[in-house]
Order: structure tokens, then sequence, then C-alpha cells
């Protein structure tokens, strides 16, 4: 009954009365831990999971399956490189490493958490290489932008006999977007029903509309839109709204974001989007009747975190953050970053800063993103030459981006950034997604 209580309130978002549920029982079993083990994976909890893993291993508990998946998909959502690594260390322990689903897990943990290399080690292992962990390691690819990999592994998968399906051509079609592959985004497309038998979904058509949009063509991604055989959701709007950010195009973004705020009344992003073309337009009036709009509604914007891995410790920072204790440290390491980024060209983006401040007050905003602060955490905390993991919570600013790339030359480091969308590898002043 407990365990049943756990997931009740874990569906219904009241992650404190599964807690409540969870704690209250005399003693803890295999069961009952899983259970809360994956209420807090759908929340994305991931450093209270790892908590919860080591509590279920101190009080002799033995994990299974389910437990370790749990595990490293939270690994993946913290991007803790080296505790997925002592999660496998345990996997191979309990001899599970052959469970598909486990060994899925595991690629999918260190595709996400940076090092493809690994996932690629860990998948040539598996003893099988049916559709599951086969897209897990498609969809490392596609987040890392390893286009040409992607491609040459999706050619194996249908030469190897792999029954591939819809979610393959997600992590395939996301593949094409993410390295500006558009001739062959589109025909992969175009082959999913006549070469590959296989159904296209609105998450088809979102992936294309992206790569339409990213890549200039907005007004055929409108087109697409359409001409599509079902309803189109809130997320395909966004997606062609998103583009329209990008490419500064004021009217398609204002007729775009009315379509995505009747998909999804509740939408704060939508008018967030918005808000920045109207600032990158320097419409000012419109952006303040927006934002009033937003507030009237009672939306907030999600506060934006990013964090970094530090000696086996994952440090967290939000914008405008005062609570680190190496914060002066880290405001000394940016000042003396902004002035080698001056000297060597860099020009703050302080159009996508939503405030119509002076420029001095932009500039010092823009050294607040929580981003930045993770990157000058590492910088003061690691020895020179040592590559920098960052991982976001949201898509990183347009500002950011240009300066991690100044950053990346400066110091002579690779930075490697995970946000929502994928990862961006910073090297010698050049990003590997080519600004797109």
């Amino acid at each position: 009954m407990a365990i049943n209580l756990i997931d009740m309130y874990a569906k219904c978002r009241s992650m404190e009365d599964a807690w409540r549920v969870f704690n209250k029982r005399p003693s803890h079993d295999l069961v009952s831990f899983n259970a809360m083990i994956l209420a807090l994976v759908q929340y994305a909890q991931g450093e209270k999971v790892l908590e919860l893993f080591q509590e279920m291993q101190q009080e002799g508990v033995e994990p299974d399956a389910i437990t370790f998946i749990g595990a490293l998909n939270a690994c993946a959502s913290v991007a803790t490189l080296d505790g997925g690594r002592h999660i496998e260390e345990q996997v191979i322990l309990y001899g599970l490493k052959s469970n598909v689903f486990v060994g899925s897990s595991l690629v999918g943990m260190y595709a996400k958490s940076r090092s493809v290399d690994d996932a690629w080690r860990v998948f040539n292992k598996m003893p099988t290489h049916d559709v599951v962990p086969s897209n897990a390691m498609l969809g490392g690819f596609a987040m890392h932008a390893h286009g040409k990999e992607a491609l040459a592994h999706f050619e194996w998968m249908c030469e190897e006999g792999v029954d591939i399906n819809d979610a393959t051509f997600v992590c395939l079609l996301s593949t094409c977007n993410h390295a500006s592959l558009v001739y062959e985004g589109l025909s992969y497309f175009d082959s999913m029903g006549s070469v590959y038998s296989i159904s296209t979904t609105v998450e088809h058509y979102t992936c294309i509309v992206d790569l339409l949009g990213r890549s200039g063509h907005l007004q055929e991604a409108l087109d697409l839109i359409q001409t599509m055989p079902f309803q189109p959701n809130a997320a395909v709007w966004m997606a062609l709204l998103s583009s329209c950010r990008i490419h500064s195009d004021v009217g398609m973004g204002e007729h775009i974001a009315k379509q995505a705020l009747e998909a999804d009344p509740g939408n704060a992003a939508c008018y967030v989007l918005l808000s920045n073309i109207y600032v990158a337009a320097g419409k000012w009036d419109l952006r303040a009747n927006i934002q009033q709009q937003r507030k009237e509604r009672g939306m907030k914007k999600n506060l934006g975190h990013a964090w970094i891995e530090v000696n086996n410790k994952v440090h967290t920072f939000v914008v405008d953050d005062q609570d680190h204790p190496c914060m002066l440290e880290i405001h000394a390491e940016l000042e003396r970053l902004s002035k080698h980024m001056t000297h060597e060209g860099y020009v703050p983006e302080t159009k996508i800063v939503l405030h119509d401040v002076e420029q001095e007050e932009d500039m010092l905003h823009l050294c607040h993103h929580s981003e930045k602060l993770a990157i000058a955490f590492g910088l003061i905390s690691t020895p020179p030459g040592t590559p920098l993991c960052i991982t976001k919570n949201l898509r990183v600013c347009g500002g950011c981006h240009t300066a991690s790339k100044f950053i990346s030359k400066i110091v002579g480091r690779a930075i490697l950034m995970r946000d929502t969308n994928r990862f961006h590898h910073f090297e010698d002043g050049i990003c590997s997604c080519r600004d797109s």
C-alpha cells in the first residue's frame, strides 16, 4: 500500500507527501527504495537520488536493475562523470552489465555526462545490440553534434538488421539538426515512410521545423507546420519561435507566439522568447507589454542555474549568485577575464539582457549568469589546461555562448557545456555548434 501511495503522490506532483510516506515506514526494503528513487527521477532530483542510493547501501539493501537504472539517470541529470563510473563498477560487481536496460542506461549516462568515448566503450562490450542500446548510442552522438559518426551508426544499424523505430529517427533527425545537416535531415525525413516504413509523429516534425528554422528557412518551416497531418502542438510552435529569435524576425515571431499560446496558454517560455525578439529589435514598449501580460497571468520564468563537478563534488550556481564561499575569487576571475576578452575584441551582446539599462549595468548582469560563474569557479579550482564541463538547466544564452568561445581561447582550455538541447564544445575560440 505504501509503495502505491509513493507512486500516486509522485504522479500528483506532491513529492513532500511521497517523502512523508517513505519516511514513515519502520524499515525500507528494495521495493520501497526503488519506488522513491523512481519518483525522484521523474522530477530530475538527481542529487537526492544519489543520496538515497548511498543510504540504501548503508542499510545493507542490495540494488537491482531498476535501482541502477534510476541511479544512472540521476548521474546523467547532474552530469557527475565520476559518480557514474563508480556506479558502473557496482553494476559489474552485481553482474548486471549484460542487462540490456542497465547497459543502455550506462550508454546514455556517459553520453550525457560528456564522455562519448565511454558510451561507445560500453556499447561495444554489450552482448547484444538491439534497438534500445543502439538508440541510446545514436542519441549520444546527437547530443554532441557528431553528425558523421551518427549517420555511420544509423547505416550500421540498418546493415545489422536492427529493428529501427520512431525513436531512432528522433535521434537521427536531432543529429542532423545539431550538426546543421539540412539536406541529410530532409532526406531522412522524406524516406521514413517510403523506405523504412516508419510513421512520422509530431516529434519528427518538430525536429525538421527546428532544422529548417535554425538554418534560416523560416517560411519553409511554417509551411511544413501548416501541412502536418495532425494538429501542431506547442513544442512545434516553440521550435519555430526560437528560430524567429535567432533570426530576429519580429513579424513572424508575433504570429508564431500567438499560435504557441493558443496551444498552451500557460507557456511562460513563449513570453520570454517573444520578449527577447522585441529586445533584439529595440522595441522596448512591446517588450514591456508582453512582460506585463506574463506577470498578470502569474507566469514566472524558470530560474537559470548551472553546475560543475570539481573533486567529486557538484557545485551549483544561480544567476547573480552570492552564496558560494568562493564568490569573491570568482568575481575577481570574471573581472580578469573581462579585461582580456575586451582586449581580444569581445563586445558583450547586451541586447539579450532583458533590462532597459545602461551598457555597464548590462555587462555586470551578463557576468553574473550562472554558466559564467561556473566557468570562473572551474578555472580557479582546477590545474591549468584541465577541460571544464558545465551543465545548465536552460539553453545557454547568446551572450554566454560568445563569451565562452573567447574564454576558451584566452585560457587555452576546452569548455564543454551541456544545456537542455545539446552539448557545446568550446575550444580555441570555436564552438562545435557552429553558432547555429
